[in-house]
């Protein structure tokens, strides 16, 4: 059985509020606290970590910990370290897809966790993204060719960023670059670094470090005007790029080893 009812109703009490009272600081329908609190439905994860700390616990002692008078916080994974996720929803309660422009790449770095600067941003809904939380990233540059500048790349959120698996696409936001489209070469557990690899090769591999990354997002599709063209023979500059491709792949299994 799950502590988050029981754990709802008893935080939800201790402060005084009533069932709207609390849905309504929480910006949600009150008929959604007593379904969480009856357990008849599941809060996401996302408002998880809005309750959690709107009560001030931690995510981890929020889901885990039968939460009553006895109960004494824990001291690891408090709510001060946790990242939020800004998103916002259509009338039928569905999550949007955000959309991130060009020219609101740099305001991303400053609003990305600020609920009203999410809601400005475009936003629209595909039904075959149900599962997740996704967000939208238009790319810049033909460091990722053959997807070229403009595109607009749907990526999944990452909660776990020891979920990322190596040689697969990400949208990272960090500190340093900004929002750039890469894949990685690397788990973050390894050095606490994650290598990000351009798939045109013209193009040197780089680091960024695990303490400057804001956000992870995982490519799942992709919005394009352009259409792809047939495969052209191979020629001397094809050869030599694939050639080039080839030794960095093999220079990095060596490392790894």
């Amino acid at each position: 059985m799950s502590n988050i009812p029981s754990n709802i109703k008893f935080l939800r009490k201790k402060k005084g509020l009533t069932q709207q009272q609390f849905a309504d600081e929480l910006g949600i329908k009150r008929s959604l606290v007593g379904a969480y609190e009856e357990e008849r439905a599941d809060p996401k994860y996302d408002l998880l970590k809005k309750i959690a700390i709107y009560f001030d616990i931690s995510i981890d002692d929020f889901i885990n910990e039968s939460i009553d008078e006895k109960w004494v916080p824990g001291t690891k994974n408090q709510t001060s370290n946790l990242r939020i996720l800004s998103i916002s929803v259509d009338k039928e309660e569905n999550e949007n897809i955000e959309l991130v422009p060009l020219k609101a790449s740099a305001g991303y770095l400053n609003g990305y966790a600020d609920p009203e600067y999410v809601a400005q941003l475009p936003k629209f809904y595909l039904p075959m993204f149900k599962q997740g939380t996704y967000r939208a990233f238009e790319i810049k540059g033909d460091s990722m060719l053959p997807l070229i500048s403009g595109t607009i790349i749907i990526a999944e959120y990452v909660e776990n960023w020891f979920d990322v698996k190596q040689n697969e696409t990400y949208v990272i936001i960090s500190k340093n670059d900004g929002v750039v489209y890469k894949r990685i070469g690397n788990k973050l557990k390894d050095n606490n670094k994650l290598k990000l690899i351009s798939d045109n090769p013209v193009y040197e591999p780089y680091e960024v470090k695990g303490e400057d990354i804001l956000e992870i997002w995982k490519a799942k599709g992709y919005i394009s005007t352009h259409l792809p063209m047939p495969t052209p023979e191979p020629n001397l500059e094809s050869l030599t790029a694939m050639m080039a491709q080839m030794q960095r792949s093999i220079s990095n299994l060596q490392s790894n080893n």
